[in-house]
């Protein structure tokens, strides 16, 4: 259904968001992101994705308090939305039934 379509990237960051649920902010989700997926990710792509999906309605954000760690400056916490994690099961169960498609033959490759 279009109305969920994600892009491999999108989707991975939306996972992430959801995986870091109240500590979900571009910095904390890029480390995670090259952490578990052994992928870098740039600046500009994860920002131009987390706005992406926010004007779509996959993500929320609001900005938490500002700490001396940081000079003064307030992050900007994501969270997944109803739509997104919506989103998110679509793209889960369209997978799981495309796996569950393939005939085993269709990975024998004669070992």
């Amino acid at each position: 259904m279009k109305k969920y379509q994600l892009g491999e990237f999108e989707e991975i960051v939306l996972l992430t968001v959801a995986v870091l649920f109240d500590d979900a902010y571009g910095v904390s989700i890029r480390k995670e992101i090259e952490q578990k997926m052994n992928r870098k990710v740039s600046v500009s792509a994860l920002q131009t994705a987390l706005r992406r999906m926010e004007s779509k309605g996959f993500l929320n954000s609001r900005f938490g308090e500002a700490t001396a760690v940081r000079g003064g400056k307030r992050k900007r916490l994501f969270l997944v939305t109803p739509f997104g994690k919506e989103a998110l099961e679509h793209a889960k169960d369209t997978r799981i039934k495309l796996w569950e498609s393939i005939p085993s033959i269709a990975f024998d490759f004669g070992k």
